[in-house]
């Protein structure tokens, strides 16, 4: 193939692929869904109190699905703990315990010191409404409670704090 024939093409594509960033920053997701209404949270409360999208309103709020049985949501748990102690009344932070029991859970939060809201979706129906593919997954609401960025996979503190200065 001639390099010179191609080189339309290849700058066409990043082009391309240039708009669609600058789109999704604007008006999606990281992962380039559209941004939505959140769906709402669950209603059983392992860590009070009760957090609802409601009393999310009005400012950013980080939503973390999680499970007791899941490894790399063990490798984030300090992370998750840290980011709590560290965004202080900025954002809230919200663990859902996702498809897992109850004694589990609660044990698990006990052992990773969690003293942030953590909400219990015990049959999967809301992280399967948020669109979950695996855990652990991290949503960041705008104030609006829309959904601004996805992240699949364990997290750090500080990259938790950079997305959220990024989203506000």
């Amino acid at each position: 193939m001639n390099p010179r024939r191609a080189s339309p093409y290849v700058l066409g594509a990043a082009a391309a692929a240039a708009a669609l960033i600058a789109a999704e920053a604007v008006s999606g997701t990281s992962d380039g869904r559209a941004r939505t209404a959140a769906p709402q949270l669950p209603t059983q409360v392992l860590v009070p109190p009760r957090a609802s999208l409601a009393s999310l309103h009005g400012r950013p709020a980080v939503v973390n699905f999680w499970a007791s049985w899941c490894p790399p949501c063990r490798r984030e748990a300090p992370e998750l703990a840290r980011l709590s102690r560290r965004l202080g009344s900025r954002a809230p932070l919200v663990g859902v315990d996702w498809n897992d029991g109850r004694k589990s859970a609660q044990a698990f939060i006990a052992r990773y010191h969690w003293t942030f809201r953590n909400l219990r979706d015990t049959d999967g129906e809301i992280g399967n409404r948020y669109g979950i593919s695996g855990l652990p997954t991290t949503f960041i609401l705008d104030g609006r409670g829309e959904i601004v960025r996805r992240l699949v996979g364990p997290q750090t503190a500080s990259g938790l704090i950079r997305t959220l200065a990024a989203v506000t």
